[in-house]
Parts: structure tokens; C-alpha cells; sequence
């Protein structure tokens, strides 16, 4: 390895001709900065802090981007620091019933390249937070193909950490109930005031943690880094660790592309499937796929593994453990030595280290908290991939592990187009026991941006009714949500032409089968093809904006819902969904 990336032969892309008009320019602006003249030839780096004083979970990043600045700088690189748009679940889904929260990931892809790409610097490290940050940076990862190492930046300190009531989690969750049953709110303000005890994401296996899992099982960031709790000192360790491997990176030119592959995806399904992680894993791996060139069906691939793949975690909300419990024992590192059997071992990560060597240097399982492949928690898949005339593209259903409800649900259809209305429908008995509630024109082009369905999910809870009332919907729900039997992005969406979402009438029978992994439409063919097309709420608010644009450029979910097109893997045009729609309802 050189000393330094800057004593390496391979010329670097940032450094233009420096008597260019693009180059004094350059120098001009940077030296005003302070910045010397002998490190205007070094590799340059952006450090990508998609901070907020909105949330919680970006409370520390302005720090860990100050820090980070002094280990890169000592390590013979530029560091230049860039943000994006930086939403949170919890705050920014206030607007438009959270329909930014999905954009907001392809925005800060945007972001990305606008920023990195435009300046043409040699690198980036990103410091990943809340939901959608993280596949945000790693898409752009594959996207722009430079040297990357994504930080995971740790979960906040919670209350239940602490032997307190509640977490943030527990807060909205009671919350929603007492909306539902009219219980008194009294004591929330109270609870919420001590749910959150410092920086960080939501404590728990819920999209946040489950993302930063992802990038270490994938390759991208440095193994021990997840999950951990924001502002400790294994979360600074893995900081420095980052820095390290990136200057490695750089000198030896190792992009993205070569860590982000075929295999290392499959290591990353493998992984949320051992623990039970978030669905919306699903669209986000997907979408790091094709922004990463990738032919693979990531949801084909749950489908698949989630057959042979034991649960060996059982953390918060799946089982008792916490996400703190869960990091004492190893967390994500543990987990990927017992997975290694079943993992690509032989993949390459920013370590220069592959799978197998890093899971070498990871503890055993303590076999309580994380359990071996020979004890597991269970074997039914706790993330479900359905298929099936209704939906020919692939829904997706969370389920507990071991799972004490039934596997098969079979009733009638109530329509409805908006949670707030199937939520009405719970108090004013259109909506009874037996009934498959369908939530339909809220998927990434009918909502569009993808609405949320968590909160009809707490209120069936709410109500008792979990286990007996079924629900089918094109939006999303939480990470958090894993009862009853909730069937959650189905493809395509009601908006896509002819989609069979979009032909259900109430009373329609629908069948979800577990088991067979299968989400059918009982009804005649020829029945269907008689109805009319569906038609979108002529009331739907968009805003005129960005919304607008995202209706107009989003792909299917069976593209990962990305914004720009590829010509090669699962990417389906809304020519061809319509064509399997169409192909699948006549053959029903």
C-alpha cells in the first residue's frame, strides 16, 4: 500500500489541469477557504452529513462529520463536508399523510451526485442515520462508483434502556391506540418526554437499525458497526475504522461495484431474514440493486431464502430482547459468523478483508439473545414474500417468530382509499371480523410517494381485532409493525392500468396463504376483465410540486421505486406490469 492515497500513480479525477479556467477557479475558491496549497493535489473527499436539528437522529452527526475531518486530514486526504435533505419518520411525515418520506431517500441520491459528482471528488464516507438515509448512500454508492464507506452512526438512547415506561416506539404506538378506544392521553406527554434520552435512531429492529445491518452485511461499512449506540466509544472506534479503510480504498481504487454485487446483496437478505428486520428493507435493497447495475430480483430472493433461513435474533419488536442487549452479545457481526455456512463468504467488503475473514474475528453466539444455526428461534420466515393473481409483482407480509396467529387468511374485501377512512371504517362497523380491508391508490405513483398504514395497523390492535381482520394495501407500513396478518406494498399498485388491485369490488374474495407464500383474487376471469379501470381520487392532494415530479419518474416497486431507469434486471416499464397484470388475472 502507498504511504498516502496522494503518492499513488493513478491520477486522480479531482485534481483538473491547475492553470485550467475550471482549475484557478478551484484554487482560487479552496485557498480562500484556508485550505493550503500542498493539499490541493491530495485525494479529496466528501464527507456526506445528512444532519437536522428536526430529530433526534441527526442531533450528533454535526459532530461526528467535525471528528471525522481531523482523522481524514491525518491520514494524508481532503475532506470536504456536503449535506442533503435529512427526514425523519417521525417529524417530516406530518405533511401530505408522509407522503415525502419515500422521495426523500431518491432526493438525497440526488443530492449526492449533484454535490460529489459535479465537484468531481475522488471519494465519499456517509454518515448514516435515520430510515431512509442509509439506502439513500448506498444507492449513490452504486450510482457514482467511487471509493465509499458508509458509517453507521448509532440509535438513541432509549427510556426502556433505562427501565422507563416507554421508547419512542411505545409512545406512537399507545398513542394511536388512544386515538382508536378514546382512552385518556394524559400520561403520554409524560412518557414521551422521557422516551428519548439522547441522539440517535429509534432503539429497536426496526428500518433504521435493520439499514445499518444492511450495510455491514452487504460490504459497505466496517464490521462491529451495527447496531451501536450513538456517541459510544465502539460508535468512535468504528468511525476511525471507517476512516482507515477508505484512504485504503482509494489507494488500491476499490469501488463500490466490487463490493456491492449479486452475492453480497444475497448476504444482506440472508441477514434480515436471521433477524427479522424490516420489510422495507425489501424496496431498499432492490434499489441499491439496480442504481448498482445488478440483475437480481431482490424480491424473488426474500422469497427464496426467507425457505432455509433460521431466525437467530428475537429483538424488540419481534421478541423481548433489546437492540442494547442485542450489541452486547455481538449484534450484526455475531450474526453474520453463525449465518456464515449460508452466506457468500468469499464476498470482499471496505475492510479489503472478505465475509468470511471478517466473521472470523467475531464472537460466538451466547445462544439466548442470538442463537446458532442449530438452536434457532424459529423457522417460518418472519419477513413473507407473497405472490399470486393479486399480485403478480410480490407483496410482502411481517409476521412474529415463532408465529402464534394463523397462516392462511381467506375473506371478503372492504375498499377504502385512505387509512384515515379504513380507520373510520373500524368505529362505524363497515369494517367487522373476517373482513380483508383494503387500503388501494397509495402506492409510489398513486399516493404518490407512498402512503403509511401503520397507524389502521395499531387501531385494529387497538380494537382487538388484529388476528381477525386482514389487511391488503400497494402503500407501506412501519418496521415496528409484525401482528396480524398485514400484507403491505403489493405489485403493482392500483394505479398501475389494469393492475388487479385496482379491480377489487367489495365482497370480492381474497385469499393470503402464508404457507404457500401466495396472495390470490378468487374471481372469475371473465369477471374481471368486465370491470372498469381504476380511478384515483379526483380530491388527491400532490401539492404541485415535488410530488408531482416523483408521480412522473418513479419506478415500480419491482424496481426498487428508483427515479432513473436501468435497461437490465428486474425493472419492469408500467407497460410490462400491465401486461403481467393483464396476463395473470386472465389466467386466474
Amino acid at each position: 500500500m502507498p504511504d498516502s492515497p496522494s503518492d499513488a500513480a493513478r491520477p486522480l479525477r479531482s485534481n483538473l489541469p491547475p492553470t485550467s479556467a475550471l482549475g484557478i477557479a478551484r484554487r482560487a475558491q479552496w485557498r480562500s477557504l484556508g485550505i493550503p496549497a500542498s493539499d490541493l493535489l491530495k485525494p479529496k473527499v466528501a464527507i456526506v452529513n445528512t444532519s437536522s436539528e428536526l430529530a433526534a437522529c441527526y442531533a450528533h452527526l454535526d459532530d461526528i462529520a467535525d471528528a471525522l475531518k481531523v482523522e481524514l486530514r491525518a491520514l494524508g486526504v481532503l475532506p470536504f463536508e456536503i449535506r442533503t435533505v435529512a427526514p425523519s419518520d417521525f417529524v417530516t411525515s406530518a405533511g401530505r399523510a408522509g407522503r415525502y418520506i419515500l422521495p426523500s431517500r431518491d432526493l438525497i441520491v440526488n443530492d449526492i451526485e449533484a454535490a460529489v459528482e459535479g465537484a468531481k471528488l475522488d471519494a465519499m464516507i456517509c454518515l448514516s442515520s435515520c430510515d431512509k438515509t442509509t439506502p439513500a448512500h448506498l444507492m449513490a454508492a452504486g450510482r457514482l462508483d467511487i471509493p465509499t464507506v458508509i458509517i453507521p452512526c448509532g440509535y438513541q438512547h432509549s427510556g426502556l434502556a433505562e427501565g422507563r415506561e416507554a421508547d419512542v416506539e411505545e409512545v406512537f404506538l399507545l398513542a394511536a391506540k388512544a386515538a382508536v378506544t378514546g382512552e385518556s392521553t394524559e400520561h403520554l406527554e409524560e412518557l414521551a418526554d422521557d422516551a428519548i434520552l439522547g441522539p440517535g435512531v429509534c432503539a429497536g429492529l426496526a428500518t433504521a437499525n435493520s439499514m445499518h445491518m444492511v450495510a455491514e452485511a452487504i460490504g459497505m461499512a466496517v464490521p462491529g458497526s451495527s447496531p451501536v449506540r450513538a456517541n459510544s466509544e465502539p460508535m468512535w472506534d468504528a468511525m476511525r475504522r471507517s476512516a482507515v479503510a477508505l484512504v485504503d480504498l482509494i489507494a488500491r481504487d476499490i469501488r463500490p461495484r466490487a463490493i456491492i454485487t449479486d452475492g453480497s446483496i444475497r448476504n444482506a437478505v440472508r441477514t434480515m431474514l436471521a433477524v427479522g428486520g424490516s420489510i422495507n428493507t425489501i424496496k431498499h435493497l432492490q434499489a441499491i440493486a439496480v442504481e448498482s447495475g445488478l440483475d437480481i430480483d431482490v424480491w424473488e430472493t426474500f422469497r427464496m431464502l426467507g425457505r432455509d433461513t433460521p431466525l437467530l435474533a428475537s429483538v424488540r419488536p419481534n421478541g423481548p430482547w433489546l437492540v442494547e442487549q442485542f450489541e452486547d452479545v455481538g449484534g450484526g457481526a455475531t450474526i453474520q459468523r453463525e449465518l456464515l455456512p449460508l452466506l457468500d463468504g468469499d464476498q470482499l467488503t471496505v475492510t479489503g478483508k472478505t465475509v468470511a475473514e471478517n466473521a472470523a474475528d467475531a464472537r460466538a453466539a451466547d445462544g439466548e439473545i442470538i442463537r446458532s444455526l442449530e438452536n434457532p428461534f424459529g423457522t417460518d420466515p418472519a419477513i413473507a414474500v407473497l405472490r399470486g393473481t393479486l399480485a403478480p409483482g410480490g407483496a410482502v407480509a411481517k409476521r412474529p417468530v415463532p408465529d402464534p396467529g394463523p397462516r392462511r387468511f381467506t375473506g371478503p374485501a372492504r375498499i377504502f382509499a385512505n387509512r384515515e377512512e379504513a380507520i373510520a371504517g373500524i368505529s362505524n362497523g363497515r369494517l367487522r371480523s373476517g373482513d380483508v380491508a383494503v387500503i388501494r391508490g397509495i402506492g409510489v405513483s398513486g399516493a404518490p410517494g407512498m402512503g403509511l398504514t401503520s397507524a389502521f395497523i395499531f387501531a385494529l390492535h387497538a380494537k382487538g381485532l388484529a388476528q381477525s381482520v386482514a389487511l391488503v394495501t400497494d402503500g407501506q407500513f412501519s418496521g415496528l409493525v409484525n401482528q396480524g396478518m398485514t400484507v403491505g406494498e403489493v405489485s403493482p399498485e392500483a394505479a398501475a392500468p389494469r393492475a388487479p388491485l385496482g379491480l377489487v369490488q367489495d365482497d370480492d374474495i381474497i385469499d393470503i396463504d402464508l404457507a404457500t407464500g401466495s396472495l390470490d383474487l378468487l374471481v372469475d376471469p371473465a369477471e374481471l376483465a368486465g370491470r372498469p379501470s381504476y380511478q384515483p381520487p379526483a380530491d388527491r392532494d400532490t401539492g404541485g410540486g415535488m410530488l408531482d415530479q416523483y408521480e412522473q419518474l418513479v419506478q415500480p416497486l419491482s424496481c426498487g421505486a428508483v427515479l432513473c431507469a436501468r435497461p437490465a434486471g428486474p425493472c419492469q416499464s408500467d407497460a410490462s406490469d400491465e401486461a403481467s397484470a393483464l396476463s395473470l388475472t386472465e389466467t386466474a
